[in-house]
């Protein structure tokens, strides 16, 4: 557009000049980088992916991208989007859009080719930057003066664009934990308030995303202090009443893992209705589970209460709960601990139903019984008997067991 400068030209990152961004970059006139990948090669940080948008309607995008050799893949081609791939690095790319219509959750879009308007739909200022393949930078909305001073600021007004997309209040403790600086933009707290009912309206997959991804965060403690004073952190996860054990999780150094970050701040017996209410997958319902219901390594504990531990749960899940330990009890001890954890080779039962087979046992359901039955002796004694002992043992519960 002619009467549409950029704000500034600066080095376009590496990613932009390299590998499937510049092949897409390339086959698309008048493309830019928009998003994330301009935001973060603003701020100094790692630019890993990089999202493009183009003032073209889509089927026109997926066919250029194909004329210039990338496979396209028609990922929401209802909302304008494909995702380019060229030697298995994905972009995604998307025609510029104006909202014809929104509920808070959905939009209705239609194409345009206007850049600043496309700007005008996005969340936050620092969210709202485009940068040419040269370099060219535009910024409608003030985002790099935004990014400069640590400032999370929505585009135009807070309330209105909350009204568009509830997920906006989430997204905007994410971003404020990644980029916030000071004190929060007070119009879009204001707006956050007043908008708490219509979080109900979100869906639950949405939800546990944007939660997750806040967790990411380096240190997410006063993202989520200023959550609970909003009432936001009560409407998604009411279980979420104490923050004191994320803190100490965080100031002990404990590894940046969301699910373990969640379990922190959730009492003992709310696994199963945060899973349930939103809708976590079967490997996350487990994991959060087993943090909160299976017993806390101690520092005291000797390498035969180790090995237990090890034997019904792999190390990452022992130490995550030794964090936790030490975050609910406190004390010294627990960096040894995590130590001797790690050490500790994960043991493995020496037997199997063929095992029990060859050594002359009836098929049948004894069988499993009788495993069931050596095995917890195999725990009970640390879990050092070996393949031998094992079998020594079975013959032992098999003379004193009826067959059948």
């Amino acid at each position: 557009m002619s009467d549409d400068p950029p704000a500034d030209r600066l080095a376009p990152p590496g990613l932009l000049r390299r590998g499937a961004p510049a092949a897409v970059l390339a086959a698309l006139p008048g493309a830019r980088a928009v998003g994330g990948a301009v935001r973060d090669a603003l701020a100094g940080r790692p630019v890993h992916d990089v999202d493009v948008a183009a003032p073209l309607p889509p089927e026109e995008i997926a066919a250029r991208l194909r004329a210039a050799g990338l496979k396209v893949f028609e990922t929401g081609l209802a909302h304008g989007t494909v995702t380019a791939v060229l030697d298995r690095e994905p972009v995604e790319v998307t025609s510029l859009r104006r909202d014809v219509a929104t509920d808070g959750r959905h939009a209705e879009v239609a194409w345009t080719t206007d850049w600043r308007q496309d700007a005008a739909r996005r969340d936050f200022t620092i969210n709202a930057m485009s940068l040419s393949a040269e370099g060219a930078l535009w910024d409608y909305f003030g985002g790099r003066t935004d990014l400069a001073a640590g400032r999370v600021r929505f585009v135009g007004e807070p309330a209105t664009r909350l009204q568009e997309d509830y997920l906006r209040a989430l997204r905007f403790f994410r971003f404020q934990a990644r980029y916030g600086t000071g004190a929060p933009d007070a119009a879009a707290v204001a707006a956050i308030r007043a908008a708490v009912p219509g979080l109900a309206r979100l869906s639950a997959e949405r939800v546990w995303m944007e939660l997750k991804r806040l967790m990411q965060a380096p240190d997410p403690r006063e993202a989520l202090a200023l959550m609970a004073e909003t009432g936001v952190l009560a409407a998604v996860l009411p279980e979420a009443l104490d923050l004191t054990r994320l803190g100490r999780l965080i100031g002990n150094g404990a590894p940046v893992e969301p699910l373990l970050r969640i379990a922190a701040l959730l009492p003992a017996g709310a696994a199963e209705a945060v899973a349930g209410r939103l809708r976590l997958s079967g490997e996350e319902r487990e994991g959060l589970a087993d943090l909160l219901r299976l017993p806390r390594p101690k520092p005291g504990d000797g390498d035969a209460v180790l090995r237990r531990l090890l034997a019904v749960c792999d190390h990452a899940s022992v130490l995550n709960r030794a964090w936790m330990g030490e975050a609910e009890q406190g004390g010294e001890g627990w960096t040894a601990l995590r130590q001797r954890i790690e050490a500790l080779e994960r043991p493995v039962f020496p037997l199997q139903g063929r095992d029990a087979l060859a050594a002359g046992l009836a098929p049948g359901p004894s069988v499993g019984r009788l495993l069931a039955a050596l095995r917890g002796w195999w725990l009970e004694d640390g879990c050092t008997a070996g393949r031998e002992a094992c079998l020594a043992r079975l013959r032992e519960l098999a003379a004193g067991r009826p067959e059948g």
